[in-house]
């Protein structure tokens, strides 16, 4: 493509709820962290290398017996989730960049570092409360 020369429609999108497609053989449960694991394709938070987190499922996507993008996941980009902390949760841990251990559960510090978000809130000694705004791609 080339430079502008006129006015051109961006068509706009919010970007706060995308369809991702998803990897075969994958099913995705609603409230999961979603990632990327280098294919464009979603999958269920994990720690792996290169992960690239996506956002938190809004429904169910089963493609268990699909192939890569057979079928897409909304997810959310924005907002606040709660999720269980590794190791338990504390009130110091308010301000906290996390990071995915599984579809479930976040921690201070992994392996691969696959960031989801700041901690918000400590809601108990299991649970904390991640803002995820500035971590999703």
């Amino acid at each position: 493509m080339t430079a502008l020369s006129a006015a051109y429609e961006a068509a706009r999108k919010d970007g706060i709820m995308v369809d991702v497609p998803v990897l075969a053989s994958t099913t995705i449960y609603k409230g999961a962290l979603v990632v990327d694991l280098g294919t464009g394709f979603a999958s269920v938070g994990d720690d792996g290398s290169g992960y690239v987190f996506l956002g938190v499922a809004v429904e169910t996507v089963d493609n268990s017996a699909g192939t890569d993008g057979a079928k897409s996941v909304r997810v959310n980009k924005t907002g606040s989730y709660k999720y269980a902390m590794s190791g338990g949760a504390t009130q110091t841990n308010l301000g906290v960049r996390v990071y995915i251990t599984d579809d479930n559960t976040v921690a201070t510090s992994t392996t691969n570092s696959v960031a989801c978000g700041y901690v918000v809130e400590y809601v108990d000694t299991t649970y904390v409360q991640v803002r995820i705004d500035r971590d999703v791609v």
